[in-house]
């Protein structure tokens, strides 16, 4: 069901992406009742409807996508497929936040939340789960948009470091955790005197509050004079992560080009940092170095406590470290 584009523009998408397939019908529909009907005659095994803010009820006198409209048209599309065991997805738009637009009743309504995400002029793709009744939130899809639809990607550490050939100072590669995958990322960061009266931070892929944090620690506890210095990082490859594990990559990556001197390319960095200068301890760290081993990393800093606790022979060679000072030794001489 499209309440977006019609017959032709479908028809036109379809065959751009090779799809022939006289199992898949359409219904250029916006009418809840008229969508509810052809599902009941059709009694299909999936549903998609595009979009639920399209949609509406000839019973409430409220416009198309709003929040009674939304809430009202997404419960009887549930009774109705439900009722007959019908597997149906939902499609949604969202805000500028990054939230499903309507009440946010709808996402308890549901059994499953997908988000796909992705940055405007980045090719790469997140399905991330945000909510699974029947399973765990804790993996992620990773597709890349070509000319013949959205492909996955089998590889993600291997695509996003690809073009990473010369060694250039403020690069450094960490480790994150894509649900259960670990997934290796270039960290970028330049600093410049500032020009203006207040030092500028930018952070593009990470949280800002967090990036001024590190910086701040990295003022502290190394003793880096950074509040004259305008401070820009970047998450390679569009991506957007949270996970405290690139810390210390951030950290590394600052002081780096702060020094004007380059981190091996062969090193790998994975560590939470504390605000007293400490090096965490992270989880899953025996996936995240399996991943740099196969990926051919020479060498990766990790927390001490995480390296006390090894127990697998890795061709890696692994230095744990304690806090920023003793990363910075090791990494930056």
């Amino acid at each position: 069901m499209s309440g977006e584009e019609s017959a032709e523009q479908i028809k036109m998408r379809a065959d751009r992406l090779n799809i022939d397939n006289e199992d898949i019908l359409f219904l250029g529909e916006t009418d809840i009742d008229i969508v509810n009907q052809a599902i009941i005659d059709i009694n299909p095994k999936l549903v998609i409807i595009d979009s639920i803010q399209t949609m509406y009820s000839e019973e409430l006198s409220a416009a198309a996508g709003s929040v009674s409209q939304v809430r009202e048209i997404t419960s009887q599309v549930m009774r109705v497929c439900k009722s007959r065991a019908i597997t149906t997805i939902i499609i949604g738009h969202v805000t500028k936040e990054g939230n499903i637009a309507g009440p946010r009743v709808l996402e308890h309504m549901v059994d499953t939340v997908l988000y796909l995400e992705g940055e405007r002029y980045f090719s790469y793709r997140i399905l991330r789960g945000v909510k699974n009744r029947f399973g765990s939130t804790n993996e992620i899809g990773m597709f890349e948009m070509r000319e013949e639809g959205m492909c996955e990607i089998t590889n993600p550490s291997d695509i996003l470091i690809s073009e990473r050939e010369d060694n250039p100072s403020g690069s450094c590669i960490v480790s994150s955790m894509e649900g259960t995958r670990p997934i290796l990322v270039e960290l970028q960061a330049l600093t410049s005197q500032t020009i203006y009266g207040y030092a500028k931070r930018t952070a593009n892929g990470i949280d800002f509050n967090r990036l001024a944090l590190l910086i701040a620690v990295l003022e502290k506890k190394a003793g880096l004079m950074l509040g004259t210095q305008d401070v820009y990082l970047n998450v390679v490859g569009g991506l957007r992560i949270n996970e405290p594990s690139i810390d210390l990559g951030i950290i590394m990556a600052t002081a780096s080009s702060f020094k004007n001197v380059p981190i091996p390319k062969d090193m790998v960095m994975i560590g939470e940092v504390g605000l007293t200068g400490e090096i965490r301890r992270i989880n899953l760290i025996e996936k995240r170095l399996k991943e740099a081993e196969r990926l051919g990393f020479k060498s990766c800093i990790i927390p001490e406590s995480n390296k006390k606790d090894l127990k697998d022979n890795y061709k890696l060679d692994i230095i744990g470290v304690r806090n920023v000072n003793e990363a910075m030794k090791k990494a930056l001489g």
